[in-house]
């Protein structure tokens, strides 16, 4: 009986503290590992970053390809953009021109 007692005195000064440090250890490691902790975060920051870069490129080619369209309308025709875009679709070239295909190049 007085074993029984002495392990009640005993738990009554150590559970308090053992169940704070549990539940500290809970909320620190989600506050690191959990769904919306520290290291998803990051993990998010990283993607955004490369997001933002290849917002910054395609904003960049969509830029290009309104400059080369606004050559093309009527008010500003380019004659050489004009000319160049002719030959390219209709295959052509004259016969004092010489042709150089690079390989992996594109035709647009």
């Amino acid at each position: 009986m007085a074993l029984v007692h002495e392990i009640r005195r005993r738990a009554r000064h150590i559970l308090p503290p053992v169940l704070l440090a549990a539940t500290l250890g809970y909320f620190g490691y989600h506050i690191i590992q959990g769904e919306r902790g520290v290291l998803a975060w990051l993990q998010l920051e990283k993607e955004l970053r490369v997001a933002q870069a290849n917002a910054a490129v395609l904003n960049q080619e969509k830029n290009q390809l309104e400059h080369r369209v606004g050559l093309l309308r009527p008010n500003s025709l380019d004659p050489d953009l004009l000319e160049e875009r002719a030959r390219l679709l209709l295959n052509y070239a004259r016969d004092d021109e010489m042709l150089v295909l690079l390989p992996g190049a594109l035709l647009e």
